[in-house]
């Protein structure tokens, strides 16, 4: 079997070529490393190919996989959890299988998310920076005690309760908002509906998926009911959040503090050193003059046992699609 395999780093070749290598069928497959995103210019890329193996920005709408169906494409392997960025009905409709990695290590990006929530509360960002200079005055970096806050938590999927856990460790009450709540978040916090947690919490981290139900979740009626000053963390999909409406809210001190890893046009941004480039993203460069606002170009999943996790249930999708029994990372509608 050969599979392209787009929107390829150089630590997607070294994971994904450790667990070929690792593969009792492994000598049968074939991964060909793409640097270019998957999109209608680059589907020939794929030509001869079984499958395509994607990432969060690959752009697979019912263009594409029409060309890759007739390129010889009969498989679409996400290598990530969200698939908003495929067409499902258009693929069910050519008859491809598609798969996911529906969870890996939640703690990873748990994990990012506090810390964020550490470095923006307590500065210690502008500190390294000072301190490298020479310049050790804590003017402006006094933070506060995230012990005896009140943390929401939007989404109580994996990723939710281990962002939960670990914040309730820290002393925090936690409250939580979900349609289908886990039952495991009884230990952790209260459920509560989403006006409640936003007027509540100093600090709502977002950890669901990109729906039509949650994109831009956060816009400006809803940055209104926040407690005046809280931080926001988006460790999950960019377009939960409404920009130019997060923007106007720190320019008012509505919003106290932003602290975000995905960005809803990162497509053309991120996973890239773009350092030696002009960004002429507006909005984006207008976020990064605020001294309150920490980025980072989605990073949250990247760790080793993240990235061994991936590469893993890969293979083990390819596996189902090789030999056509029940997959349980299948995308079903």
């Amino acid at each position: 079997m050969k599979i392209a395999v787009f929107s390829t780093q150089a630590y997607d070749r070294r994971f994904l070529d450790e667990a070929l290598a690792a593969h009792p069928q492994g000598r049968d497959i074939t991964l060909e490393y793409q640097e270019a995103a998957l999109a209608l210019h680059t589907v020939a890329l794929a030509q001869g190919c079984d499958g395509v193996c994607v990432f969060v920005n690959d752009h697979l709408d019912a263009p594409v996989l029409e060309a890759l169906h007739r390129s010889g494409v009969r498989a679409v392997l996400m290598r990530c959890a969200g698939f908003n960025n495929v067409d499902i009905e258009a693929a069910h409709r050519l008859g491809l299988f598609v798969a996911r990695v529906p969870a890996y290590s939640p703690e990873a990006v748990a994990e990012h998310t506090l810390a964020l929530i550490l470095t923006l509360n307590r500065n210690t960002h502008r500190a390294y920076a000072r301190v490298r200079e020479g310049n050790f005055a804590l003017d402006g970096l006094l933070g506060s005690n995230l012990h005896g806050k009140t943390a929401g938590v939007v989404g109580t999927g994996k990723i939710g309760l281990a962002t939960a856990r670990i914040l309730k460790g820290f002393g925090c009450r936690v409250l939580g908002h979900d349609p289908a709540p886990a039952p495991e978040f009884a230990a952790l916090g209260t459920v509560v509906d989403l006006p409640t947690l936003l007027a509540e919490s100093d600090i709502v981290s977002l950890h669901c998926p990109l729906l039509d139900s949650t994109w831009h979740m956060i816009n400006r009626d809803s940055l209104a009911r926040m407690k005046p000053g809280a931080m926001l963390v988006n460790t999950s999909r960019g377009a939960l959040i409404d920009t130019p409406a997060v923007i106007e809210a720190l320019k008012s001190r509505q919003l106290g503090f932003l602290a975000i890893d995905v960005y809803e046009q990162e497509g053309s941004l991120f996973f890239h050193d773009r350092s030696g480039d002009i960004i002429d993203d507006d909005v984006f460069q207008r976020l990064m003059t605020f001294p309150n606002v920490l980025v980072t170009g989605h990073q949250g999943f990247f760790t080793v046992e993240a990235m061994r996790e991936i590469a893993e249930v890969t293979f083990e999708n390819i596996d189902c699609f090789v030999s056509e029994k029940h997959c349980a990372n299948e995308i079903v509608l």
